[in-house]
């Protein structure tokens, strides 16, 4: 996967966080790869699943960010990074994995 590509899927991602944060203070957040969705963002649980409609809308059925989510345990959901979740929708994404 291309750096391009990952950069417009982070692109991607942060419109969508933004669109959940919904907050005034998310506009100017900078939103990177390193980034926490627990602790940079504090994002709730119901943001997640926001989140997840937006990335199936945006992706299609074959990012399936609940059952990715579901492989973790409570320490790693809590420090998820963006850019993690920018690796898994490439990964997802990518032609080899849609043939």
């Amino acid at each position: 996967m291309s750096d391009a590509t990952k950069q417009q899927v982070l692109d991607g991602v942060t419109r969508m966080l933004r669109e959940v944060i919904g907050e005034q203070w998310a506009l100017g957040f900078p939103i990177t790869a390193e980034t926490s969705f627990s602790k940079d963002l504090e994002l709730e649980s119901i943001e997640f699943v926001a989140l997840a409609e937006l990335i199936t809308e945006e992706y299609g059925k074959r990012v399936n960010l609940a059952a990715w989510l579901a492989t973790m345990d409570l320490d790693q959901i809590l420090e998820l990074r963006v850019g993690q979740l920018v690796e898994f929708i490439t990964q997802c994404t990518s032609p080899r994995m849609t043939e």
